[in-house]
């Protein structure tokens, strides 16, 4: 049994459309279930509107006759994000994971993350106001919370855009080969 062929271009296009429908999610979910998301959430959906227009990018400039350095250099920066939204979804699974009353992501002076997302929240509210805990599980789907699902999405992104890049690398023109198979 022969396996399909799967392209780079391919990967990129399943990487931009999970992470806009997941951007997209959160941006639905929270008036309609009254959710509060908390300053890691807003990050989060923060990376996943990022790693839309990278891997969309990546995905659309290869064209045959395009250099590409382009999209190779989108999937690239993509991966540091992807990683970034795999230790923020993971210290937010962490925080909520700790008893009761135990630690809060509130009362110390403000990290980086939180200095974005305020100053976010202050340009664009209805996309980026944070109001909720990080400690909160307000929506747990199948036995995990929405920081959980983040951080196995964040984790196929990074391995998927590994896997594009280490394929993309190993053919230096994937659109001589598919010509010659065309032709």
């Amino acid at each position: 049994m022969m396996m399909p062929h799967i392209e780079p271009r391919h990967v990129w296009v399943v990487i931009a459309l999970t992470s806009a429908v997941l951007a997209l999610a959160s941006l639905v979910l929270t008036p309609l279930l009254d959710l509060d998301p908390c300053h890691l959430c807003i990050f989060q959906r923060l990376l996943f509107m990022i790693l839309t227009l990278l891997a969309g990018f990546a995905a659309a400039w290869r064209h045959p006759g395009r250099s590409l350095l382009p999209a190779r250099l989108a999937g690239l920066t993509l991966l540091p994000i992807a990683a970034l939204g795999v230790g923020v979804a993971a210290h937010q699974s962490w925080l909520q994971w700790q008893p009761l009353d135990g630690i809060s992501c509130i009362g110390g002076p403000p990290g980086p993350i939180e200095r974005v997302v305020e100053w976010l929240g202050q340009q664009v509210p209805s996309l980026f106001m944070a109001s909720g805990f990080c400690e909160d599980s307000e929506l747990v789907i199948l036995g995990l919370s929405l920081a959980n699902w983040a951080f196995l999405f964040f984790l196929a992104i990074l391995v998927a855009g590994t896997w594009a890049l280490w394929h993309d690398r190993r053919e230096p023109n994937p659109h001589a080969r598919h010509r010659r198979h065309h032709s």
